[in-house]
């Protein structure tokens, strides 16, 4: 937030070092019947392997994992992340993941994953609430059902989510293409 004047400016640009990706509940046993899972998983790969040479501070969840299993391998950070187990189906609910963000002093979440109605919003909804900017993939979340996914992106937007794509963050993040990482952006853009 900036000031002018006493008047307070909002920027819906991400600032640098305060950001998060949060990547939620992507377990085989979620994602099969979601619905476009395929595409879902692809904008998460690119979302992912850009945020990695970009970024840091990736937070996964996974729900009930004994039961549900763990992420998939090949959604799973090279290092330099943390995972949370939960039960419920918002992370917002977890006080060592509220702690870390407060820690790192990040205030805006970058957020996909599985179910756009369930955990994701359920999250969302808590976060927002709780004061932070919350930036949500649209292709790169999803829930069986796309009505479901439709009004819980409704619902999130309504309460302050920001919209956008995978490839519209991506660009977001990496500003300029005078940036050195550039040509390997492009390259996981392009794929």
């Amino acid at each position: 937030m900036l000031m002018m004047n006493d008047q307070e400016i909002y920027s819906d640009k991400l600032s640098s070092k305060v950001n998060a990706l949060l990547i939620i509940d992507i377990q085989e046993k979620i994602i099969r019947p979601v619905f476009n899972r395929d595409s879902i998983i692809k904008n998460i790969k690119k979302l992912l392997n850009a945020y990695q040479i970009l970024e840091e501070n990736i937070f996964i969840s996974e729900q009930n994992p004994l039961k549900l299993g763990v992420t998939m391998p090949e959604l799973l950070p090279i290092a330099g992340f943390r995972k949370f187990e939960k039960m419920d189906f918002s992370l917002a609910k977890l006080e060592e993941f509220l702690k870390e963000l407060k820690n790192k002093k990040i205030n805006n979440l970058i957020v996909c994953g599985i179910e756009t109605h369930i955990c994701i919003q359920q999250t969302v909804l808590d976060c927002l609430q709780k004061g932070f900017k919350v930036i949500l993939i649209t292709d790169a979340m999803g829930s069986r059902n796309r009505i479901d996914h439709e009004i819980a992106l409704q619902r999130m937007t309504q309460s302050g989510g920001i919209l956008t794509t995978t490839e519209s963050m991506i660009f977001e993040l990496c500003e300029t293409a005078d940036r050195k990482e550039f040509k390997e952006i492009r390259n996981i853009i392009m794929s």
